[in-house]
């Protein structure tokens, strides 16, 4: 999960709740100051929330962009039901494309300046993978004139499942989701944690990912990890979508190997930054850099 460095936001931002036709979304708003020259849909992946973005809000709003970052269904704020159903990828897709209508039509109040650029992070980049394909192919069946999106970040994700040891790590969590309480998987997760030596966060940040943990929904906890761990690879499909693409990771990830994103850039047709003296979380372990360098591909 992703460890946001701090929890206040900033100036520029405020929390909302984004209303779409598919419910309600807890979200976080940044505006510029000065002149808008876009805005960018953020969706954070598995176990994470519209949190795992907060230290971008401030250099992006401060470079012209116009921020909404995400609790995805289930995720902490958002919440959700209980039917494993409701947390397929294509179901989630279908949220993200309800949140770009959101962002599109005027009507809504909350239409930005100039075009709309797409991130995921980890299981959220599969998951606006996904949005992307569906919006092609009804783009294809004239449902669509054109995509709603100026450009797509895939952010520490990977072509397809995460890698084996992290994907055997993951079974073990949906397991015990069908037999323990998150409370008691939050403690077996704390004593591993204590015992790899990591370092502690905060005490305020460690209350805080400790109440993040507790307010997901489980069923959607299982649905996620359990996509994660046989994730099929659909780049092939992706690159035939004319849609200027980001691959973007730090310089290590356990999820999914960095030579792996590198290949699916490539693949993709992709540009391809790796943020120095990050991991999995380059939004959270080095904003400044990760912000600076989104604002250069949206431009």
């Amino acid at each position: 999960m992703s460890t946001p460095p701090f929890l206040n936001l900033p100036g520029c931002a405020r929390a909302l709740r984004l209303a779409t036709p598919r419910g309600e979304f807890a979200a976080h708003l940044a505006e510029p100051a000065g002149a808008v020259r876009g805005t960018a849909l953020l969706v954070p992946g598995f176990t994470g929330s519209k949190e795992d973005f907060i230290a971008l809000l401030a250099p992006l709003a401060e470079a012209g962009y116009r921020v909404v970052t995400v609790d995805q269904r289930g995720q902490y704020e958002s919440g959700g039901p209980a039917d494993p159903a409701a947390y397929a990828v294509a179901e989630l897709a279908q949220d993200v494309l309800a949140m770009t209508g959101a962002l599109t039509e005027t009507a809504t109040g909350l239409a930005g300046d100039g075009p709309l650029h797409l991130l995921g992070h980890s299981f959220g980049g599969q998951v606006v993978r996904e949005a992307v394909l569906a919006a092609a192919a009804g783009a294809r069946e004239g449902a669509e004139a054109a995509l709603p999106w100026r450009s797509l970040t895939l952010l520490a994700t990977g072509p397809g499942a995460i890698e084996p040891g992290e994907a055997a790590r993951t079974k073990l969590l949906v397991d015990a989701l069908g037999s323990m309480d998150l409370e008691s998987i939050w403690q077996v997760m704390q004593q591993m944690e204590e015992g790899s030596g990591a370092t502690r966060p905060r005490a305020e940040i460690a209350a805080f990912l400790h109440r993040r943990w507790l307010a997901n929904v489980p069923t959607a906890l299982a649905a996620m990890g359990a996509h994660l761990i046989a994730a099929p690879d659909r780049v092939a499909e992706l690159a035939a979508v004319p849609l200027p693409k980001l691959v973007l990771s730090g310089v290590r990830d356990y999820a999914w190997p960095v030579e792996e994103q590198t290949a699916m850039a490539e693949r993709l047709g992709a540009a391809r930054v790796t943020v120095p003296d990050a991991g999995h979380s380059p939004n959270a372990e080095q904003p400044a850099a990760t912000a600076a360098a989104l604002a250069a591909f949206w431009a």
